[in-house]
């Protein structure tokens, strides 16, 4: 049982900076814009069906 509530605890998000190695074959910088109550990024439409990692910088 106390394993069970030790993993429903809230976790904090760190507000350090990581490094991240990230193998690819293309990268785009974009700013996010605002799309309701979320954000949207518009990708290139050759990449529609292809895994992408998005990675927040500021």
């Amino acid at each position: 049982m106390a394993d069970i509530e030790k993993n429903t605890e809230k976790k904090t998000v760190s507000q350090t900076k990581v490094k991240f190695e990230v193998y690819g074959e293309e990268m785009i910088e974009k700013e996010v814009k605002s799309s309701g109550n979320s954000g949207r990024i518009y990708l290139p439409p050759n990449w529609v069906g292809h895994t992408v990692k998005i990675i927040k910088v500021e």
